[in-house]
């Protein structure tokens, strides 16, 4: 591990009423520990997960529109408001890593692209040809399996968008093997990726953040309800 700490720096904010220090996850965080290889975030959208994502990301310095230190291109849906509100805790320090924002990878393949007219061997960091050659799913596998290989933090913000379930179980084998050497902090809403052993789950949906057991988050409770009683919750859907 190398992230132990995330410190809400509450006396700096002058304003508690204003976006994002009023979400009510963000408004009541004072600070939050982390204790294993691979953390999830859960719960609603609009619940504070990836804006504590995002500032994490700002204080790792990377791109908060996604990437590492050494991507540098613009999104203007990308800024970390957060970001100069939060300090991080280090043992030891650690600034190689990844930000993978889903909403923005589109602008990402882009950057690489671009980088590629004058270096076309970076694309062997992302299955050996461009990202936008590949399909949604194949390009988020290659940037996993080429572009993760390295120690270091990796921050992901919905990394299930792009996968079929069957993908998001090959992922998980990807999580196991980078774990090894690597931390990941993960905002999911796919019960399939929260399913990763030994990972500290922490419920966006409860104020102040608790952990939260896997059975126990909605996501696996509705998944499970509705494929056990599929033909039950579609007549009281749409009766």
């Amino acid at each position: 591990m190398y992230l132990r700490e995330i410190i809400k720096l509450n006396k700096k904010i002058q304003n508690h009423t204003q976006y994002p220090f009023n979400i009510p996850t963000i408004k009541t965080l004072d600070t939050l520990s982390l204790k294993k290889n691979v953390t999830f975030f859960v719960g609603e959208n609009g619940s504070g997960k990836s804006t504590l994502l995002e500032a994490i990301a700002y204080q790792c310095e990377f791109n908060t529109a996604g990437g590492s230190r050494n991507n540098t291109y613009e999104v203007d849906s990308s800024e970390a408001r957060l970001g100069d509100y939060i300090r991080l805790s280090w043992m030891p320090k650690m600034n190689k890593g990844f930000f993978l924002r889903a909403e923005s990878f589109y602008h990402f393949a882009s950057h690489i692209d671009e980088l590629a007219e004058d270096d076309p061997g970076i694309y062997s960091y992302y299955g050996g040809k461009s990202l936008h050659e590949q399909s949604h799913g194949e390009s988020f596998l290659s940037l996993f399996k080429n572009r993760f290989g390295q120690s270091g933090i990796y921050i992901l913000d919905e990394p299930e968008a792009a996968l079929s379930p069957a993908r998001q179980l090959a992922f998980l084998s990807i999580i196991h093997e980078l774990q090894k050497h690597a931390q990941l902090i993960i905002a999911t809403h796919s019960p399939i990726l929260m399913g990763y052993p030994n990972a500290d789950i922490f419920n966006f949906d409860e104020v102040p953040i608790e952990q939260i057991k896997y059975e126990d988050t909605n996501h696996y409770q509705i998944s499970r309800r509705f494929l056990e009683n599929r033909k039950v919750y579609l007549r009281e859907l749409m009766d």
